[in-house]
This record gives structure tokens, C-alpha cells and sequence, in this order.
């Protein structure tokens, strides 16, 4: 694959926006009111996606800021439990980007630094508005059970990740892109803790 980013700095075009775009979501939850019927209108919408993916028909749908629903004619786990491991807006930032590398050369450092920080919003955005949902309404999950659901949530949210980078970079080996971040990972990670050691060491001679 010659370098998942070629030669980008992993931590300026990855980390760090990845990083800002969370950081801006739990901004916006916690200071500005929540945006729950676009939350609500992905839900139920990865709802009727579900149905029609497993053959299903959708007869209606109702979306507002309190909740909503939709009438399906084919219930099963991977419709009940859709939305909370299909980050739709995730998806679509996925999809934007894989779209813009094909047909626009998004390839410089600013392109994938706004991909990041995007996947980033978005993904935060999935996580802390599922958790408030889940609050006050669990039927889904519990229904299905809660070991059973939280297991596949987490594999599926996975399989969704590996994906999304899939398409992004153009490249089929899942194996290989999921070594490339978790190698990106590492090397962020140990940087960090060289960082704190020299950190720790500058405070310590101060101190003597």
C-alpha cells in the first residue's frame, strides 16, 4: 500500500483532527441544546435501510425531536438493533470522502485533516446521542437481550469502521488497513509517553 497516508504525519492529519472533531461534538452536547431529530431522522431512517436490506417494506415513518418510529413489515436483530452499530452520518462521511478521491484527487494533507476531524464530529455525534437515547428508551436492546446486542453493536460498529476505511483508501485488505492504524496508534501512543517522560524529567530537575 506504500504508506497508508504517504508519508503524511500520522498525528497532524489523523490524531489531531480526529481528535479536534470529538472535542467540537462534546462541545455542542454539552453548551448548545441537542440536535435529536437529525439523530432521531438517522435512526429511523437505518431503520427502513435495515428492513429493505433484508426485503422488507416500509409503510410509514414519523420523525420530531422527542422520538420517532417507523412501520416496517420485517422485524429481525439486524433491523432492531441497525442504528445503534450503522453511524449513518459517519457512513456518509465515509462515502463523501471515498467519492472525492475518486473523482476530485482529495489526496493532500488538508483533505484528509478535514476527512478526520468530519469522522470525528460524526462518529462523536453517533456515540453521545445513542447513550441519550438509550436513557429513556431501551426496548431495542432489550428486546434482543443485552449481552447479545451489546456484542453485536460492538462488531458491528468494527466491521463498519474497517469498511468506511476500506473505500477510503481503495484498497480491499481490511488485515492491512487495520494494521496501519493500530501501528499509527502505537507510534502516537509512544510518542505521548516520551513526551511525559521528558515532561516528568524537566519538572523533576526543576524541583532539585
Amino acid at each position: 500500500m506504500g504508506g497508508l497516508w504517504q508519508g503524511f504525519e500520522f498525528q497532524g492529519v489523523v490524531m489531531v483532527p480526529l481528535v479536534a472533531g470529538i472535542a467540537c461534538m462534546g462541545g455542542l452536547y454539552r453548551w448548545l441544546p441537542r440536535p435529536m431529530w437529525v439523530y432521531v431522522l438517522g435512526h429511523e431512517f437505518t431503520h427502513a435501510l435495515a428492513t429493505m436490506a433484508c426485503g422488507g417494506r416500509v409503510k410509514g415513518m414519523k420523525v420530531t425531536g422527542e422520538g420517532g418510529y417507523v412501520y416496517v413489515t420485517k422485524d429481525n436483530f439486524f433491523v432492531t438493533l441497525a442504528p445503534y452499530f450503522v453511524p449513518l452520518y459517519a457512513v456518509l462521511v465515509f462515502a463523501l470522502f471515498a467519492l472525492g478521491r475518486m473523482f476530485w484527487g482529495w489526496n493532500t494533507p488538508w483533505a484528509w485533516g478535514v476527512f478526520h476531524w468530519a469522522l470525528g464530529l460524526a462518529y462523536a455525534f453517533h456515540v453521545l446521542l445513542t447513550v441519550e437515547i438509550l436513557r429513556t428508551r431501551q426496548q431495542d436492546i432489550t428486546s434482543q437481550g443485552r449481552c447479545f446486542s451489546g456484542v453485536i453493536i460492538l462488531l458491528g460498529n468494527t466491521l463498519i469502521f474497517m469498511v468506511g476505511w476500506s473505500s477510503v483508501i481503495g484498497e480491499p485488505d481490511l488485515m492491512e488497513v487495520g494494521q496501519e492504524i493500530a501501528s499509527g496508534v502505537g507510534r502516537t501512543f509512544k510518542e505521548m509517553g516520551g513526551w511525559a517522560q521528558r515532561g516528568m524529567a524537566a519538572i523533576n530537575s526543576a524541583l532539585k
